[in-house]
């Protein structure tokens, strides 16, 4: 802490923590949201086939955390829609990226620096939208530590969980994309975020809310800038979980392989009969000369 009174980070924290985020920070949020969907195959024709349903994904990639937040809090999932501004604006960031006349809005956005700039500010957000989320939480159950961090963990990466319910809307199924198997980065920082605000809202983490939210977010920024700007997938995470999760939960390599060959076992007992090995046909053939050539004795003599 003395540190951060020398920096005089103390003030600028408490100031950044308590910023406005409508509508600057909240556009960048919708902006990009609105550009992965964009992204993905077949978006832009569902879009003019029917602009309806391809309206409402956009919508829940800009609120689905809203949604899923409330519902777990036992709150209207519709509640957020109440909110005129933010619907509004979000509509408006849709219709041009989707429509606007030459494309020229989509490519301004996604044109790199420019993207950087929203994805920065999509990180604040969505660092908020953690904190808010535990403390949302915390009024309801004040001791419900997984239920802080389950708001929170939703609250941060509420439309990447509600992905499935997106592609069917756009008439895709694709369950293996579930998020909960297999979590991007925004994902697991979401959740270890919540985690770590469920712990400062409980008072076991000495630091400051203000603090929390500066430096989770410097942190957010740096590493979604970097990715953003490298394409690259590779977690921050990856290295610090190679490590631990052999420890805590075993190494599962060999013991998936035989669970693999035991299941392919298990499953070749339904299967069709397997063909018998090469060797039968040639043994069958070596008693047809054996029989040959007992008859052949037999009438020689």
């Amino acid at each position: 802490m003395d540190l951060l009174s020398a920096l005089n980070l103390g003030d600028f924290a408490i100031y950044f923590s308590k910023m406005p985020m409508f509508p600057i920070f909240d556009l960048g949020y919708f902006i990009v949201s609105i550009l992965y969907l964009k992204y993905e195959p077949g978006a832009v024709e569902f879009s003019r086939k029917s602009p309806v349903a391809s309206w409402l994904c956009a919508m829940l990639y800009c609120f689905g955390s809203y949604i899923l937040a409330d519902i777990l809090l036992g709150e209207s999932p519709i509640d957020y829609f109440s909110n005129n501004n933010h619907i509004l604006l979000a509509s408006a960031v849709w219709y041009l990226i989707f429509f606007c006349p030459l494309n020229l809005f989509y490519k301004f956005v996604s044109f790199l620096p420019v993207k950087l700039i929203f994805v920065a500010l999509k990180e604040v957000v969505r660092v908020r939208k953690i904190a808010v989320g535990v403390h949302h939480a915390h009024h309801a159950y004040h001791h419900g530590w997984f239920i802080m961090v389950a708001t929170g963990w939703v609250k941060g990466s509420g439309v990447a969980l509600m992905t499935n319910f997106e592609q069917l809307i756009r008439g895709v199924w694709k369950p293996e994309t579930n998020e909960i198997m297999h979590m991007t980065f925004p994902t697991k920082a979401s959740l270890y975020g919540a985690i770590l605000f469920a712990l400062q809202q409980s008072h076991w983490l000495p630091i400051s809310k203000a603090n929390l939210i500066f430096f989770f977010t410097l942190f957010m920024i740096v590493c979604k800038v970097f990715m953003t700007a490298t394409h690259s997938h590779a977690s921050p995470f990856a290295p610090v979980e190679a490590a631990l999760c052999p420890i805590l939960f075993g190494f599962g390599g060999d013991s998936h392989d035989a669970h693999h060959h035991h299941h392919e076992d298990h499953g070749d007992s339904h299967a069709a009969p397997v063909p018998q090995p090469l060797a039968s046909p040639a043994k069958t053939k070596e008693e047809l000369n054996e029989g040959t050539r007992k008859r052949k004795t037999k009438k020689a003599e």
